[in-house]
């Protein structure tokens, strides 16, 4: 509900650029990841990425560290890395995420597996929170972002059930986390994508039909059918997830915090 008084606030510049923040981009060395890191860079900010594996070799590259976000120590070599180069960052992009587990339902996921996906998908973003949050709550403001899944509310119990599970975790966790640091300054929220162009639904798609023995095009058509199809008639491109991150990070969403954003092309029909 809006409200008029005779003493309004200062009004508050908006503006979608980013220049000087510090941004941290986890899973950014391919796919999403990369997007976001290239989109922040595009609007000013200087961007530390994460990953495993290095991008490839550009002569505009941004900052990289090698690493791995599953273990403490990954997490302490992050923010040590972020204490020593950047002194601390103001926004924080977290796209790790991913499924290594077999296709075939409940039954073919071992208590291995299951803690595979919880490390990657929850506890990777809980850990480095923990890290570099209280930074930003000291410094009084920062944006962060977790990306998570339409999988949480339409999760493919065949092929994907643990990591439907451990961003449904995840989601629920930021809403947490946005109550909790908004006072100081801090805005949380999700992007929740649906199918997207990227080498990890291929893996996907590829791990479907060896499962099932079944072709790479009848898996993805059998994937595409089980999302109910895609009423905008394809997937999501990275570089369009990557606008939205750009904007919930920028001046421009100041007010926004403690929402999910999806991103799926309609095909989340639910209300809700």
């Amino acid at each position: 509900m809006h409200t008029t008084h005779d003493t309004e606030r200062p009004a508050i510049p908006i503006d979608d650029r980013l220049d000087g923040r510090r941004a941290l981009v986890t899973g950014g060395s391919r796919g999403t990841g990369a997007a976001v890191a290239r989109r922040l860079r595009a609007a000013g900010a200087t961007v530390l990425a994460v990953a495993r594996t290095a991008p490839e070799p550009q002569p505009d590259s941004p900052g990289f560290v090698a690493v791995d976000l599953t273990t403490p120590e990954g997490t302490a070599l992050v923010a040590d890395h972020v204490a020593e180069h950047l002194g601390g960052v103001d926004v924080l992009v977290h796209t790790l995420g991913g499924s290594r587990s077999p296709s075939g339902g409940f039954a073919a996921l071992s208590d291995g597996h299951w803690a595979d996906e919880l490390s990657l998908n929850l506890l990777s973003a809980t850990r480095l929170d923990r890290a570099l949050l209280p930074g930003m709550i000291a410094a009084g403001g920062g944006a962060v972002v977790h990306v998570s899944s339409i999988q949480r509310r339409m999760p493919l119990h065949a092929a994907t059930l643990g990591y439907a599970a451990a961003k449904a975790a995840l989601t629920t966790y930021s809403k947490g986390l946005a109550t909790e640091v908004a006072p100081h300054g801090v805005r949380v929220n999700v992007v929740s994508p649906g199918f997207i162009r990227t080498s990890s639904a291929q893996a996907l798609v590829e791990r479907l039909s060896a499962g099932q023995e079944i072709s790479r095009e009848e898996a993805l058509d059998q994937l595409m059918d089980s999302l109910g199809g895609i009423p905008l008639g394809r997937p999501s491109d990275p570089a369009e997830v990557a606008e939205l991150v750009a904007f919930l990070v920028s001046d421009r969403a100041a007010a926004i915090t403690g929402a999910e954003h999806t991103i799926d092309g309609g095909t989340v029909r639910t209300v809700g």
